[in-house]
């Protein structure tokens, strides 16, 4: 009895070192840098819409297999604007990464939003088949559950293409 004491005191103490491993290496990691990314003046005070789209995203999924993506931005901008080139570099970064769909899109659209604070940001994912499945991902900043007033509502009605 002494011993399935002993075991399952060092069972639980284990499981809470690695509980705190976990905690601290969670909040110490960072999923993109986006210090990466630079601006431009926006050179109009009018409203107009910039959409970008690079064809080859890459990163390592969760399984640690090279991941590809298409990534579609669709941005209002207010004072700033993205310069293309920075934009790439940043991309790039994910390279060697591991990192979910959901987590990566979800990075790109925050880093987006901090750096360049657009009146409406809109992005979309798509990414390649893995074991016969596709995935689209989309984060828009106009949503209500992002905190917009679904103002735009431009994707209501609209035949849902890939």
């Amino acid at each position: 009895m002494n011993n399935r004491r002993f075991s399952a005191t060092r069972r639980l103490y284990a499981d809470d070192n690695q509980t705190q491993y976990y905690t601290a290496m969670r909040e110490s990691r960072r999923w993109s840098d986006p210090a990466l990314l630079k601006s431009i003046p926006n050179p109009s005070r009018q409203g107009y819409e910039i959409k970008i789209k690079t064809s080859e995203v890459t990163f390592l999924g969760v399984r640690d297999q090279p991941d590809y993506a298409e990534l579609y931005i669709t941005m209002y901008p207010s004072e700033t604007v993205i310069e293309l080139k920075s934009l790439k570099g940043y991309l790039f970064s994910f390279r060697d990464r591991v990192i979910s769909y959901e987590r990566f899109i979800n990075v790109v659209y925050d880093d987006l939003v901090t750096v360049y604070q657009p009146n409406r940001l809109r992005v979309v994912a798509v990414f390649n088949p893995r074991g016969g499945i596709s995935s689209r991902l989309t984060v828009d900043s106009d949503w209500e559950t992002r905190g917009g007033s679904e103002r735009y509502r431009d994707w209501v009605g609209q035949e849902d293409t890939w």
